[in-house]
């Protein structure tokens, strides 16, 4: 059974502050990367392309972890529940709202082996 998870945390800058938002968060990128369990840690901001219409906000990390645990902890890290209390939860911070989703690659009945 695959314990990876796959977070996708999105943020909405305020009005004007979408290249400051995006530097703040790549600031988080080289610490995290070199947490144990930490796969993938990368933030992206949103291109145009008629192939890809949607809507979404405008900055994502996309994050693979190596399991629920790993990413549990990483989320507890000082850096990083500061960087909520400054940028996002502030009233004077840089995100006017945020979404935070972790998932599984997992079908939900999966009938993994058990390995010894």
């Amino acid at each position: 059974m695959s314990s990876k998870v796959y977070c996708v945390a999105q943020f909405l800058p305020k009005e004007g502050q979408e290249k400051a938002l995006f530097e703040v968060l790549q600031s988080l990128e080289p610490n995290t990367l070199r947490e144990d369990g930490c796969l993938q840690y990368r933030v992206t901001r949103q291109v145009m392309s008629p192939f890809a219409d949607g809507k979404s906000f405008p900055i994502a990390f996309h994050e693979q972890w190596a399991n629920m645990a790993a990413f549990e902890a990483h989320c507890q890290r000082q850096e990083i529940a500061a960087f909520f209390e400054r940028y996002c939860q502030a009233e004077d911070g840089l995100a006017a709202d945020w979404n935070v989703c972790i998932y599984s690659d997992e079908p939900e009945d999966f009938d993994a082996p058990e390995l010894a």
